[in-house]
């Protein structure tokens, strides 16, 4: 079941975030993952205003994203954004596609409560 590496990230060197982006799809695919958001535009649907650049990783497990964020290159990588700003990385495993289809089935014919 695929897994994602969701990043907040501040940059605040953009030479050296720049360098280190250039280094890290490598690692991610040796480990057969992909970027499925690497920044781009956002608009903040409720909540407070997302301020930070958000990136989210797929891989095809949880041991997959674990082995990419723990090898050795992606340490090494890694420092090439010291100083640049901070990120904030969180694991999280992908929902399984059946209990999609489940939910999305009983969502269909669901009534809403009276208001």
């Amino acid at each position: 079941m695929p897994a994602y590496i969701v990043a907040h990230v501040q940059v605040d060197d953009w030479n050296a975030y720049r360098e280190y982006m250039r280094h890290t799809p490598r690692v991610i695919e040796r480990f057969g993952g992909r970027f499925i958001v690497r920044g781009g535009a956002m608009e903040t649907l409720e909540g407070p205003e997302e301020a930070l650049r958000l990136v989210l990783i797929e891989f095809p497990s949880m041991d997959a994203a674990r082995g990419f964020y723990r090898s050795d290159e992606y340490a090494q990588i890694k420092t090439l954004r010291d100083g640049a700003g901070f990120a904030k990385f969180v694991l999280v495993d992908g929902y399984p596609e059946d209990q999609w289809r489940i939910a999305a089935a009983g969502s269909r014919n669901a009534a809403l409560p009276p208001a």
